[in-house]
Order: C-alpha cells, then sequence, then structure tokens
C-alpha cells in the first residue's frame, strides 16, 4: 500500500476514496468477505436452517436447493462463503496487528459483511423459530414462561425443533417483549418474522461496535484490536446475526452498560445491564463487578472533595453501590415483567439447555471421553454418567464464581477480567453449550486479551467452533474427519496470526479519507 501523499491526503472526488479504499487491506478484506457473505446467503437457501414446507421457493422453482444433489450444490456454496469470511477475517487480522488498519477502515468493514447476510435464512441455528413462536405465546394470551410453543398451535410451530417445542421460554421480558412486537406486526409469516427479528438485532450490533472502542480506550488497548476480536469475528457476523440469535442483543447492552459504568455514568451504566439481563441472564455476570468499580468511585469522590469533607469508607461505599445496583435491577424488571404481563419463571426455564449434548462444555466432553475410554471394557450409563459430570460443573461454577468476585476488585482492570473469568467459567462448566455461547466472554476478551498469543488462540478458537459446526445448526463433533478438518482449519488460522507482521513495519495505518462533502 503506498505512503504517497495521494494516500494520505483526501481526494478531490468521492470516486478516489472509494478507490483508495478498495486498494487497502481493510478494502480487499471488505470484498472478500461480502462475496463470502453473499455466498452464505445463497447456499443458506437449500443448506441453512430452512423451513420445513417452503413454499417460497417452491413458488420460485428453488426447491430443488433443499434435496440431493442441489443439497450438495447448497453445501458447497455456502462453506465456500465459511472460508472466504474466515480467510478475510484472518487477512484483516494480519493487518490488524501490524498497526496498518484504523478504526474507521473496519467501520466500512463490518456493514460490507453483514448486508448479505440480513436477508438470508437462519444460518446454523433453527432458534429464530422458536423466537417467534414463543412471541406468538404471549401476544395469544399464553404465557411463555408456563407453557412451551406446542401449546400454541400456529403455522411458526411446525419450524420449532421439537426439543424445545415443549420448553418454556429461557429469555427476560425484554426479549420476550421484542419476540411478541415482532409477531404482532408479521402475525404468523415465518419469512418476514426471521427477517424482522433480525432487524431488532441490530441494535445490539451497534451498541456493540460504539461501546468497544470505549472500553478498549479506558484500559488503554487498540480499539482496532478490539474490533476486529469481538465485532468482525465471524461467530458474531456469521452466527449471532446471520444465525439470528438474542445474544447479540445482550451483548450489545451489556457492552454498553459497561462503557457507560467506566466512563462515570453509573446509573444509567447498570440500567442499560439490567436491560441486557432482561434479554439473557448471562449479562448478570457483570453486575456484581460493576458494583466494584462504582464503589471505588464513590471513595474517589470523596478523596477528591472539600478537605473538609470526611473520607466514605470502603463498606460504605460498597452499601451504597450495592444497593443502588440492586434497586435499579428490580426497577428495571419490575417495569418490563409489568409490560409484558409475565413473573419471574423464565430463571426456572434456564435448565432446558441440559436437553444439548455435544463437547462444548467440560462435564459434556468428560462424560463422552469417560464413556468412550471405559465402554472398551465395561457398560457405562452414559445418562448417568453425565449427570454426574454436569453436577460437579454446577458445583464448580458455584464455588468459583464467589472467589473471582472477590479477587477482581481492586481497578478498573481487575474487574473486567473478573467479567471475563466468570463469563469463561459459566460457559466451560455449564451442563451445556452452543457456538454461539462464546461470544459471550469474546466480548470482553476483544478490549482485554491483545496480546500476539492471546489473538492467535481466539482466533484459532473462533475458526474450530465455525467450521465444527454445520450450516442446519447440527454439528460434526462424533465424526472424526469432521474433527480432523476443524482441528486442521484452527491450526492455520492460529498460525496466520501468529506469524503476523510487527507493529513496527515502517507503513504507517492510512485511513480512508472522508469522502467531500456535497
Amino acid at each position: 500500500m503506498s505512503t504517497s501523499s495521494k494516500a494520505v491526503e483526501p481526494p478531490l472526488e468521492s470516486a478516489g476514496w472509494v478507490s483508495s479504499f478498495l486498494r487497502s487491506a481493510a478494502g480487499r478484506a471488505a470484498i472478500t468477505g461480502f462475496g463470502g457473505a453473499v455466498l452464505i446467503a445463497i447456499g443458506g437457501l437449500g443448506a441453512g436452517s430452512t423451513r420445513q414446507h417452503d413454499p417460497l421457493l417452491e413458488s420460485a422453482g428453488l426447491s430443488w436447493l433443499r434435496f440431493g444433489h442441489g443439497l450438495v450444490v447448497s453445501s458447497v456454496l455456502m462453506w465456500l462463503g465459511v472460508v472466504l469470511m474466515l480467510l478475510a477475517w484472518l487477512g484483516l487480522g494480519r493487518h490488524v496487528i501490524a498497526d496498518k488498519v484504523t478504526k474507521e477502515s473496519l467501520m466500512i468493514v463490518i456493514p460490507c459483511w453483514l448486508l448479505p447476510l440480513l436477508t438470508s435464512v437462519p444460518v446454523f441455528s433453527r432458534d429464530a423459530y422458536s423466537y417467534l413462536a414463543q412471541g406468538a405465546l404471549l401476544r395469544d394470551g399464553f404465557d411463555p414462561y408456563v407453557v412451551g410453543p406446542v401449546e400454541n398451535p400456529n403455522p411458526l410451530l411446525e419450524n420449532v425443533s421439537p426439543i424445545w417445542s415443549t420448553t418454556t421460554a429461557p429469555y427476560g421480558p425484554l426479549f420476550i417483549l421484542i419476540a411478541r412486537f415482532v409477531t404482532q406486526v408479521i402475525g404468523d409469516d415465518v419469512v418476514a418474522g426471521t427477517m424482522l427479528l433480525r432487524l431488532c438485532m441490530l441494535p445490539g450490533l451497534a451498541l456493540l461496535v460504539w461501546a468497544t472502542p470505549r472500553v478498549a480506550q479506558h484500559l488503554g488497548a487498540n480499539a482496532s484490536k478490539a474490533l476486529w476480536i469481538c465485532v468482525l469475528n465471524p461467530l458474531v457476523i456469521i452466527h449471532l446475526m446471520g444465525g439470528v440469535h438474542n445474544e447479540m442483543l445482550m451483548v450489545g447492552l451489556m457492552m454498553a452498560g459497561i462503557a457507560l459504568v467506566l466512563e462515570r455514568h453509573h446509573v444509567w451504566g447498570m440500567s442499560v445491564v439490567a436491560l441486557a439481563v432482561a434479554v439473557k441472564a448471562t449479562a448478570g455476570l457483570a453486575l456484581p463487578f460493576l458494583v466494584w468499580i462504582w464503589m471505588r468511585r464513590l471513595i474517589d469522590h470523596t478523596d477528591e472533595g472539600p478537605p473538609q469533607e470526611k473520607r466514605r469508607s470502603p463498606i460504605a461505599a460498597f452499601v451504597m453501590a450495592s444497593a443502588a445496583s440492586v434497586a435499579i435491577v428490580v426497577a428495571v424488571f419490575a417495569v418490563l415483567s409489568w409490560i409484558a404481563g409475565v413473573g419471574l419463571g423464565w430463571l426456572t426455564a434456564l435448565a432446558g439447555s441440559v436437553k444439548i449434548i455435544n463437547w462444548l462444555t467440560v462435564p459434556t466432553a468428560v462424560a463422552n471421553i469417560i464413556n468412550v475410554v471405559a465402554g472398551l471394557f465395561v457398560t457405562v450409563n452414559f445418562d448417568a454418567l453425565l449427570e454426574i459430570t454436569r453436577i460437579i460443573g454446577v458445583i464448580v461454577i458455584a464455588v468459583s464464581l464467589p472467589v473471582v468476585w472477590w479477587r477482581h476488585r481492586h481497578n478498573d482492570r481487575d474487574a473486567m477480567c473478573g467479567i471475563l473469568w466468570s463469563m469463561v467459567i459459566v460457559v466451560l462448566m455449564a451442563p451445556a453449550a452452543l457456538p454461539w455461547y462464546y461470544t459471550w466472554p469474546l466480548a470482553i476478551a476483544g478490549p482485554l486479551l491483545q496480546s500476539r498469543a492471546a489473538i492467535a488462540a481466539i482466533a484459532g478458537f473462533s475458526t474450530w467452533i465455525m467450521v465444527i459446526f454445520k450450516p442446519d445448526g447440527s454439528h460434526g463433533m462424533y465424526v472424526w474427519i469432521h474433527v480432523l478438518i476443524a482441528a486442521t482449519c484452527a491450526a492455520v488460522a492460529w498460525r496466520m496470526i501468529n506469524t503476523a507482521p510487527e507493529p513496527h513495519d515502517p507503513e504507517p495505518a492510512v485511513a480512508p479519507a472522508p469522502a467531500p462533502a456535497a
């Protein structure tokens, strides 16, 4: 990339700006990722999480994409799109590490990768159909925390995964209200419903884009690296947005609330994090650590006040911060629950994830390994074994979280590390997990873990997660060739980032010059 004045100075015409950007590392990544996203959207028509009976595809003469050779073509297109997006992300990451890509350039890449997926069918998951069915329950006068979608027969129900059709909603009142709003607007139209539901996730992405650089700046981290890790990551773009997951809204609200607390807007920050909890309970892991931050600010405030003002004790500050935080959370939930006309039944539904069995959590992985090894010699009751390992996992969580909370109370960075550790422990030791669950700690890791080794590890793991799951939402963890392919891709991703050029390369970062005002 040239370092001449032409590349640095604002061009006279907008065409010059476009040309300059397209020649940059970010521009090349934007084009490659855009192509990959287009292929995913096209391939998703046959290989994605399509409707059980899709009259739209049939009327367009495209139903052949879902069967036989058509399904093979769709699958090839979709996997080619995933590969292109991964290569675009990893290639861009090499330039980010070398400090050759600016935050402003990344802001242009994000919509380029996202736009094609806004019109695709849900990919890598069928959760969007469950969301719609749960929203229809509230719309039609049922309590989604008491009954499952099966109690409300309608066209939305046939697309819900069987294991979730009888499960009550494990989501907070804010998300249930959003799902009801979508079904009130579109009725029982599945296609329009998934599109509108995806648009409702966009504010979460926007909040994540807004908050991540602010958190990075507060912690003295690189904003470009943080955005690359937790926004442009294919787990976010493909799984959260392409798959239409409410984690997108939860993570965005949580990070926005954290940013506000770090910027001393404590009441607003806690309120926004409470909204995140009202989408999905996981965001609540951040609240106790934000109390530490608020407590220290209350102490610092008296230290910076008039000399005659008595210094506030840590205990008094802690009590004030805790009481205020609890009051805010209670108020937010009281209002949202009153609007939705529901109670706290969603908390009891959180146990519904035990129906998921894969290798993404330690208890389930250990149970599978013991079953395979011990099964060579004796008969193993896998269900009983799995129950034991999962109980142990829950005990580890219950013991670890208070310890982590107490040990990470000293400063803002310490508190952020505590949030990260808490989320990692919960994801790894919970009874079950799915790929998009790992976006919880990913959002916190972006501004925190920016060493080359950490970024390479994140790249390798993110790639493995992307490849091990199939476009229709199933996984290949019991197919050894699939596991080997995923591991190989992860190793390639790790090496691509680990061998990225050093930041002291003489070529400076060049932001695309803004187009001239009309």
